[in-house]
């Protein structure tokens, strides 16, 4: 029965178009958006009820610093520049905590490093290396002949499993990473320590580049030799 009321053509009914005489106000609003509209008034509404309660309830002792440390430009309220907040020995200090907590980075790292080292055994790579033996009688040569028989029944990288080398390749790769951001800690460390330097006392100049002995990328600076008491 279904399929035979979908078979008979039906007619579309079409939505009721802004009048000729309203067309001046534009598209006619449907009650989806008469919706969407009012669900929006009424937000804002309660949001300016509630504002409303809270400056009438509010305490005329209530103080906070951000009313001193605060002023308003064109309605809006801008906080005090922070730029001088810390002296210059707080701000030295916390270089030197950050360059202390980079310097244990590094030392962890390198730790790492030398472990994965310790541990790592090229398996793909044979030994290209003889070494030539001297027996002083024909019994020790027996004996050396026989350790090089079984020297020479050790596995061999063709031998090796394959998820054997799956685990190597992958330490191989951390190895290289953990290089790499010991690499970029040294980096950020010698910055941090150059910069620290610039702050203190003392008079200093940067290098030209023709001044320069070693050429580097890096900015180099000199100071002014100073007598020491």
């Amino acid at each position: 029965m279904s399929s035979f009321r979908n078979a008979i053509p039906r007619r579309a009914h079409k939505e009721r178009a802004q009048p000729s005489s309203r067309r001046k106000f534009g598209l006619l609003e449907k009650h989806k958006d008469y919706v969407v509209r009012a669900k929006a008034y009424h937000q804002k509404e309660e949001t300016l009820r509630k504002l409303r309660e809270k400056a009438a309830f509010r305490n005329p002792d209530e103080f906070y610093f951000k009313m001193i440390k605060t002023k308003t430009v064109d309605g809006v309220h801008r906080p005090e520049s922070e730029s001088n907040r810390y002296t210059p020995e707080e701000l030295m200090l916390m270089k030197t905590q950050d360059m202390g907590y980079l310097l244990q980075k590094i030392q962890s790292e390198k730790k790492k490093i030398e472990k994965l080292n310790a541990t790592l055994h090229s398996l793909d790579i044979d030994s290209s290396k003889r070494h030539v033996y001297y027996a002083e009688d024909s019994e020790e040569a027996n004996e050396l002949q026989m350790r090089s028989l079984k020297s020479k029944n050790l596995p061999k990288s063709e031998d090796v499993p394959d998820y054997i080398k799956r685990k190597t390749a992958a330490s191989y790769r951390e190895l290289g990473a953990r290089k790499q951001r010991l690499n970029d800690l040294d980096k950020v460390y010698m910055a941090m320590a150059l910069k620290k330097e610039l702050q203190k006392k003392g008079k200093k100049r940067k290098l030209r580049e023709d001044e320069i002995v070693c050429p580097t990328s890096a900015p180099v600076y000199k100071w002014r030799p100073e007598r020491k008491r």
